[in-house]
C-alpha cells in the first residue's frame, strides 16, 4: 500500500477516536497506521505483508501499555479521592432517621442521600459522622462528643 494512503488511514482513525467517548482504541492504530506510512514512504518497509504486520506490532505495542495510563489520566486520578475525603466529616441530618432508614444530610452546602448505619436513631439537626460513602450515599453514625459540652 503506498504511504499516503497508510498516512491517510491514520489521520481517519485518529479522527473515529475524536468521535468515540474516550475509549481510546483508534487512537493507537491510528499511530501505527502513521508510522508505517512514514516507513513506506521512507523506502525502510515495502512488502505489504510486512507493512501491515508492522501495523499490528506497533499499534498494539502502543496499546497495552498506554490506554490504561491514559484512561486514568483522562478520568482524572483524584476523582475517586475527593468523595473519599468526605469519610470522618459531620453531616447535619436534614430528617429524622430510624435506624437502617434513608433520608437527607447536608454536607458542605449540599443535600445529600444518607442512611443511618447507627443503632440508635438519628433527629433532625443532629450532627452524624459519615463512615462510608456508596455512590451518592452517606453512611451516618452519631458523631461522638468528646468532653465538651
Amino acid at each position: 500500500m503506498a504511504w499516503w494512503l497508510w498516512v491517510l488511514l491514520g489521520f481517519a482513525l485518529l479522527g473515529c477516536e475524536l468521535l468515540t467517548p474516550g475509549g481510546f482504541f483508534f487512537l493507537f492504530f491510528g499511530l501505527g497506521a502513521i508510522v508505517v506510512g512514514t516507513l513506506v514512504g521512507l523506502v525502510v518497509v515495502e512488502a505489504p505483508w510486512l507493512q501491515w504486520l508492522l501495523f499490528s506490532v506497533v499499534s498494539l505495542v502502543c496499546l497495552v501499555p498506554l490506554r490504561g495510563r491514559l484512561v486514568r489520566w483522562m478520568a482524572g486520578a483524584d476523582a475517586g479521592a475527593t468523595v473519599d475525603t468526605l469519610v470522618g466529616q459531620a453531616a447535619v441530618l436534614l430528617q429524622d432517621l430510624a435506624p437502617g432508614e434513608i433520608g437527607k444530610a447536608e454536607l458542605r452546602g449540599s443535600a445529600w442521600n444518607a442512611r443511618n448505619a447507627d443503632a440508635c436513631a438519628l433527629r433532625r439537626g443532629q450532627r452524624g459522622m459519615v463512615t462510608r460513602v456508596d455512590g451518592l450515599m452517606l453512611w451516618l453514625q452519631a458523631e461522638e462528643r468528646g468532653g465538651t459540652s
